[in-house]
């Protein structure tokens, strides 16, 4: 494939992209901050083209990835699972990974901060069902305790049982207590804690009445 670059042109359907033309024909094509690099007359080798190929498949990766992260934060192995199921091999993906953590755009302590704290907002869980969502991110055992050192689990499972504690408002003592502890339960929250955050929502319910 070796030959001298005749034309460089951006591509129609992705500006972003520009096709390189060795000896008149199309040869291959690379993202635009790489072709950047490149000029008319220059002849290229294949180690060369095979370098550059390589470089634009790691800058494309890169992009996909920059958009990937846009939607939320992501952990480490999200992104490596990620990279993975596009066809990317190891020694391709860690170069990609490496660049994002030095850009600060991937570290797994502030992602299990933010997936516990995001959690606490939205839908409080306890610290079991969190440490397994963590683990399911591949996230280490040491930055999920991390992690969880501040979480006030007490009033994290009485948030988590308000709205469910008003729906079995209607039910007796014995009742509500079961299905509003086996209800913590589910969420990850250990049995006494359980126990306490379906007596405080009783006693508050039964004081309103």
């Amino acid at each position: 494939m070796a030959g001298k670059i005749t034309a460089l042109e951006f591509q129609k359907k992705n500006p972003d992209r520009v096709s390189v033309f060795l000896d008149g024909k199309f040869a291959f094509g690379l993202p635009a901050i790489i072709a950047a690099h490149l000029k008319r007359g220059q002849v290229l080798s294949d180690a060369e083209i095979q370098s550059l190929e390589a470089e634009g498949a790691a800058e494309t990766a890169y992009e996909r990835t920059l958009n990937y992260l846009s939607y939320r934060p992501r952990s480490r192995a999200e992104v490596e699972r990620y990279l993975q199921k596009r066809g990317l091999l190891d020694d391709q993906i860690a170069p990609v990974v490496q660049r994002l953590e030095r850009a600060g755009l991937l570290d797994d302590e502030a992602f299990a901060r933010y997936w516990v704290e995001n959690r606490e907002r939205h839908r409080p869980r306890g610290p079991r069902a969190l440490r397994y969502e963590l683990r399911q991110k591949g996230i280490a055992n040491k930055t999920i305790d991390r992690a969880l050192a501040s979480l006030d689990v007490p009033d994290s499972a009485y948030r988590s049982a308000r709205r469910k504690a008003r729906q079995l408002a209607h039910l007796d003592q014995d009742t509500f207590m079961k299905k509003l502890v086996a209800y913590l339960a589910r969420r990850g929250f250990d049995y006494e804690i359980a126990r306490e955050t379906a007596g405080r929502h009783w006693a508050e319910l039964a004081a309103d009445e």
